[in-house]
């Protein structure tokens, strides 16, 4: 992502190709952008950009960089079901909003629950497919805490097909990466999938 200037108000500095640019949408759609309602719609539209598409400017993998060894000997499943999470996709940049779960079976270490959630938002917070943001999540969680299995479930509906297109709003799209433990044995995946609701 490239380096954002703030104002002296503290707000993001908004190019002016920029803002160009949301102007020439906004007129090409049908619109005056120089009405009062729309004056100042560009700036607005692309600081809402530069929050949706926050993720670029982290590495998700840094919320895992710190992990507890003292669990008490625990060894069963740790899940976060049903984070709610917000994204765009990447062919019409349209909203994709939906929920996650994330499981993994930990082997010498665990890491707080808080920080699955900011993975999910740290990949999420970009311009997505949702095949490509339930892969991402998973790997990075197996690469950074070496657990025994990892599962990510993600349902969503996708705003390229709800509001336009085929328009068929309630329909949702579900998918699913599992590694390790839970893609290996069949007892492990069915368990996982019955605590997420699957």
């Amino acid at each position: 992502m490239t380096k954002v200037e703030l104002g002296a108000d503290g707000k993001p500095v908004v190019p002016a190709e920029v803002l160009g640019a949301v102007r020439t949408l906004i007129e090409w759609a049908g619109d005056d952008p120089s009405r009062e309602g729309l004056l100042d719609t560009p700036k607005r539209v692309a600081r809402a950009w530069l929050e949706y598409c926050q993720g670029y400017a982290e590495d998700p993998s840094i919320h895992l960089s710190r992990t507890f060894e003292e669990v008490g000997g625990y060894d069963e499943v740790v899940m976060l079901r049903d984070i709610p999470f917000q994204s765009h996709c990447e062919h019409h940049m349209a909203p994709i909003t939906g929920k996650a779960s994330i499981a993994y079976l930990p082997k010498d270490r665990v890491v707080g629950i808080s920080k699955l959630a900011r993975v999910l938002n740290g990949y999420a917070r970009r311009l997505q497919v949702q095949e490509r943001l339930t892969a991402e999540v998973a790997k990075c969680i197996w690469d950074n805490l070496q657990p025994h299995g990892v599962a990510v479930v993600i349902d969503a509906q996708h705003g390229c097909m709800t509001g336009r297109g085929v328009r068929t709003p309630g329909v949702g799209m579900v998918t699913s990466r599992l590694l390790g433990c839970f893609l290996e044995d069949e007892r492990s995946r069915k368990e996982v999938l019955a605590l997420m609701g699957y």
